[in-house]
């Protein structure tokens, strides 16, 4: 009954089947992000770089701030598809979101945020909780979960765990390079990996 329970609070996002069109969209906002940054994604230049007209971005989006949270949970999602379905331990789990990590912050359009533009990163991941990161709570969820019958990671609501999970992670992630010069990136993620074993630890 109990892991039913905690099933049943796993958050899950149905990620759309953008179009080619949307596509060309999403693809025109990822190059102005990582070219010029958030703040020059407007509707007018999304139109002109994916060739559509204004009114066919609106079929699709609100404004050029909705684009951009739809670009940023595609490029999100690219990153999960990455981590097929296994079964894990918490060891697994521990290397498994370092490697999002990596993978993170070596994306161009993250990586772009994270070292031009971190207020907008702060703006877009932090300040609420949307569907990128209902996504990566989802996936953390699933993964803790799947290692709790093991006895490697304690029994708690998967759920809960994945969203402080989370929290240290992107607290990680965005305070990097405030403390690059106390800390080199070997023991940056060694010590992080460390922090999050000590959160899964029974």
């Amino acid at each position: 009954m109990e892991e039913r329970q905690f099933e049943e609070v796993l958050p899950t996002v149905a990620l759309p089947n953008w179009d080619a069109t949307q596509s060309r969209i999403l693809d025109a906002a990822d190059e102005v992000i990582v070219r010029r940054g958030v703040h020059d994604v407007t509707i007018a230049e999304l139109a002109r770089r994916a060739e559509v007209s204004r009114p066919t971005i609106y079929r699709s989006w609100s404004d050029a701030d909705d684009v951009v949270r739809t670009a940023l949970l595609r490029r999100a999602a690219g990153i999960l598809a990455q981590f097929p379905a296994r079964e894990r331990d918490r060891t697994q789990v521990v290397a498994d979101v370092l490697r999002f990590i990596r993978l993170f912050r070596g994306d161009a359009v993250y990586g772009r945020l994270l070292a031009e533009e971190p207020e907008a990163f702060t703006r877009y991941t932090l300040q609420r909780v949307g569907s990128s990161q209902r996504m990566i709570i989802g996936w953390l969820a699933q993964a803790i979960s799947a290692a709790q019958p093991g006895g490697t990671v304690r029994t708690a609501p998967p759920q809960e765990i994945a969203v402080m999970l989370l929290l240290v992670a992107q607290s990680a992630v965005l305070s990097h390079g405030t403390v690059a010069e106390l800390i080199d990136e070997e023991a940056w993620e060694r010590e992080l990996g460390a922090a999050l074993d000590g959160l899964l630890r029974p």
